[in-house]
């Protein structure tokens, strides 16, 4: 909101009311505003909590440490919802289509979260929100996302094309005059399933290969395709961070590394002069959205203090299902979807662990009358603490491969 009312001061030539049309401006401020919102108004929320005796039901699982958190407050993640929700309507463009989609995906997600938070702790009923339920809602949002992405006339792609005898162009961007000899010349910007791929030439692949069998159908086949993919992204990121918070500080904090190397790609993939320079995908518009991974940023690092070890509040599923989704929807819609597998791989190796766990004692309890385990228990991080790991030695260490892992992803941009 504050950038339109700062862009209807500007006309009025008020000094420094121009800045607001920065996204570098704006992305520090909410930064800073998620970060106030959560750690100042946090602290209080969390005595609410307190107060209310809104705290998690321990199940005893023989973990070490494991019966002292019984009664820390938990449905935490409305600090992380509020810390991000509210930053990115004061400072980011609120019209722009790529915003409208992360601000339903942060609070149709949240809902849900919330929802089986509520049923656990009010209705102590320790299954909460029924699996069905939830996998409906994942599906239903990530169908809005597709749609919304086919349908959008704002959703494009601007493809560049190589030549050696290209004249020179200009280029406006954020009223900047640009001249390139020689270089990329941009064609018109065109609805497309293209995507980035690490490791293959000009790290692109379009959905539409795919389906090519299908001759002059093949492009609306590719959109079916698409909208497949972001459900299945959706609903496999969103409960992979849901597994992942089974320690303080660990969802959280993995989600703030990811975040941050998602506002990283976000930032180069909206500007014409870094895309040009990269030779990456150029996406306009999707710069905006620099401004709410700033407040995703904030929102976690903020909710940190309370949530490392020993945690004084729980995320919960209102804040776990919620990450997950961010991550999953800015990933797609930034074109970055398969970089997932390498970016989050921290939620991918607790998603297989899990299943690797059920599946092989399903198997083998059925081929040999007696079930047997991979691991000692899963998700991952659990299988540490029955070794013997203490609590904060994993999270850091798991934060750790993260880090490594987000290098990696950025540095996929130049691997072909």
């Amino acid at each position: 909101m504050l950038y339109y009312l700062f862009a209807y001061l500007e006309r009025f030539d008020i000094p420094g009311a121009g800045m607001f049309q920065y996204i570098s401006f704006r992305s520090a401020f909410t930064v800073i505003t998620a970060l106030i919102i959560s750690t100042v108004f946090g602290k209080r929320i969390i005595k609410y909590l307190q107060k209310q005796q809104i705290g998690e039901e321990i199940r005893d699982l023989g973990l070490e440490g494991q019966m002292s958190k019984k009664g820390t407050p938990t449905m935490g993640g409305v600090i992380i919802l509020g810390s991000i929700i509210i930053p990115t309507l004061l400072f980011a463009d609120i019209l722009n289509v790529y915003v409208i989609l992360m601000i339903i995906t942060t609070v149709w997600l949240g809902l849900i979260g919330f929802l089986d938070d509520y049923i656990k702790t009010f209705k102590k009923n320790k299954e909460g929100l029924a699996g069905k339920f939830k996998i409906v809602g994942q599906i239903g949002l990530g169908l809005i996302v597709g749609l919304t992405l086919f349908i959008s006339d704002d959703v494009v792609v601007r493809e560049n094309i190589v030549g050696d005898n290209i004249q020179a162009i200009e280029q406006v961007v954020d009223g900047l005059e640009i001249a390139k000899e020689n270089a990329h010349q941009f064609t018109n910007d065109i609805k497309s399933t293209k995507t980035t791929i690490p490791f293959f030439k000009n790290n692109e692949f379009d959905y539409e290969y795919l389906v090519s069998f299908l001759g002059k159908h093949s492009q609306k086949a590719a959109w079916v395709v698409f909208v497949f993919v972001v459900i299945l992204i959706v609903t496999a990121v969103s409960n992979g961070a849901n597994l992942t918070d089974g320690l303080d500080g660990l969802a959280t904090g993995t989600s703030a590394i990811i975040g941050s190397t998602l506002g990283i790609l976000a930032y180069v993939g909206g500007n014409v002069i870094y895309a040009d320079y990269l030779n990456i995908m150029y996406i306009p518009y999707t710069g905006e959205l620099v401004v709410f991974m700033s407040a995703f940023i904030g929102a976690t690092i903020g909710f940190l203090w309370y949530n490392s070890y020993p945690a004084q509040v729980f995320m919960g599923d209102t804040g776990s299902l919620s990450l997950g989704g961010i991550i999953a929807v800015f990933a797609i819609i930034i074109r970055k979807e398969l970089l997932i597998p390498i970016l989050c791989g921290i939620f991918l190796v607790e998603n297989l662990s899990v299943i690797m766990q059920v599946g092989y004692f399903k198997y083998t309890k059925r081929r040999y009358g007696e079930g047997k385990r991979i691991f000692k228990m899963s998700p991952l991080h659990h299988h540490y603490q029955k070794l013997g790991y203490p609590e904060p030695k994993i999270v850091m260490r798991f934060m750790i491969v993260g880090i490594v892992l987000a290098v990696f992803t950025i540095i996929t941009l130049k691997i072909r």
